[in-house]
């Protein structure tokens, strides 16, 4: 049967393609095509295991299972099995020297060092806090807090008074008191921006989260008819793209705001392009702040900002931190620029030169 199934590996197998299974299988005996039965197992994964090969168990069942009669069985067959004998029996005897821990000295022990009498009586009468500050001179400065031994460099005298204890206790350092809370009021302030008040030349209404939306774009577009507001700040006001298309138009016919503070507000880049493109022809806006907006800006939209900033030879200050390289350095280059020509205006210096040179750019 073996010769049947086993073939060399290389060999010639053409002259078995013309081969008659069904005469072969009729002239297998029972025994044999039992066997090969046995031995095949169909490449078909949709078959379960129980039908790719062929039950070779002949011992009939035993009955139901059972755990405690199947567990009693395994114990009784370990307690009658034989040990494996040993290749070396084991004696007890003990090899090798007994293990002698060895008496170490104390460092305490010994003779005391030596000192001289009347250096031995001042260290007897000298207290925990001048033992601490000659601890820390002569370098053990875990005796002393930094604020311990500075103070006692600057003043000469002893600081530590409470003794060793004294050190692991943290410098108590002054609380700082929290920020009071914004009280502008906004709706008196857009009552006197749209009166166009005299005594209205700063308006900060910084940290004001009930600001309604409308509100904000009411006080952005009454600029365009103020001529006293000099320094307007709405930071952390939840101002939108809204307010800032109203705070674009209301710039564009504006000619006195000189500081304006936008800062951590909820801008796009496509408002915060608005507010450029309206700082382009300001006449009098030196300061602009736009950081910390919710959203990154891109590299898009910092580039139309630094383009819309090289058009201006007003602002002095632009608070953002620019993420790209190329619009960073042309923001620099500009404010130099912008700097440059007020400082050569005080002077007296010519100024067509470097305003020529930028236009060429």
């Amino acid at each position: 049967m073996a010769g049947l199934i086993k073939f060399g590996l290389g060999e010639d197998l053409e002259k078995y393609r013309d081969i008659d299974e069904d005469a072969i299988l009729s002239s297998m005996t029972e025994e044999e095509l039992e066997e090969l039965n046995a031995e095949l197992d169909p490449d078909n994964d949709l078959l379960p295991v129980g039908l790719r090969q062929h039950d070779q168990t002949k011992k009939g069942p035993t009955g139901r299972f059972d755990r405690e009669h199947l567990l009693k069985y395994l114990e009784k067959s370990a307690r009658e099995h034989k040990d494996r004998e040993d290749l070396i029996p084991f004696t007890g005897e003990r090899k090798g020297k007994a293990f002698v821990k060895k008496e170490v000295k104390d460092e305490d022990e010994g003779d005391e060092p030596i000192l001289d009498p009347e250096l031995e009586e001042a260290l007897k009468e000298a207290t925990d806090g001048e033992l601490c500050d000659l601890a820390a001179i002569l370098g053990m400065h875990t005796l002393m807090s930094n604020d311990q031994y500075y103070a006692s460099l600057a003043s000469g005298e002893i600081a530590n008074k409470e003794g060793f204890r004294s050190v692991v206790k943290c410098a108590a350092y002054p609380q700082v008191q929290s920020e009071p809370p914004n009280t502008t009021d906004p709706h008196e302030s857009l009552t006197k921006l749209q009166d166009n008040d005299s005594d209205l030349t700063d308006l900060n209404l910084n940290n004001i989260k009930n600001i309604a939306i409308p509100t904000l774009g009411d006080i952005c577009s009454s600029l365009a008819n103020n001529t006293n507001l000099k320094y307007l700040s709405m930071a952390s006001t939840r101002s939108n793209d809204k307010v800032a298309q109203a705070l674009a138009e209301g710039l564009k016919e504006n000619t006195t705001l000189e500081r304006l503070n936008i800062e951590s507000n909820f801008i796009s880049g496509d408002g915060i392009k608005l507010i450029m493109q309206s700082v382009v022809n300001h006449p009098t806006l030196t300061e602009i702040r736009i950081a910390n907006q919710r959203h990154s800006l891109g590299n898009s939209c910092e580039m139309a900002i630094a383009d819309m900033l090289r058009k201006n030879r007003v602002v002095l200050k632009f608070g953002y931190s620019f993420e790209f390289p190329g619009p960073r350095d042309s923001a620099d280059h500009t404010l130099t620029r912008n700097n440059d020509l007020v400082r050569r205006r005080r002077l007296g210096l010519p100024t067509e030169d470097l305003e020529e040179e930028e236009d060429q750019e």
